[in-house]
């Protein structure tokens, strides 16, 4: 995953955001855009529904250490 998201949005060049803000992290938030702030995971019989080789990872792109705060929403019967 590392090299891929360093393929399709790598550190080295200075994006605007960098200029704007001088925080080093402009690929941090273009990566995020890319991945998206969510996603939706079926579950069956208390068990989520994934492939054999599937899970579901979180990821953090910022360059610095921050808190965060990792929601799970459950809906169903």
């Amino acid at each position: 995953m590392k090299d891929l998201w360093n393929q399709l949005v790598p550190e080295g060049p200075e994006y605007h955001h960098d200029q704007t803000w001088h925080d080093g992290n402009g690929h941090s938030h273009l990566r995020a855009t890319l991945l998206g702030p969510s996603i939706s995971v079926p579950f069956c019989n208390e068990s989520l529904t994934l492939g054999t080789w599937q899970q579901v990872i979180f990821i953090d792109f910022d360059v610095r250490e921050r808190t965060r705060r990792l929601v799970l929403q459950f809906i169903g019967e």
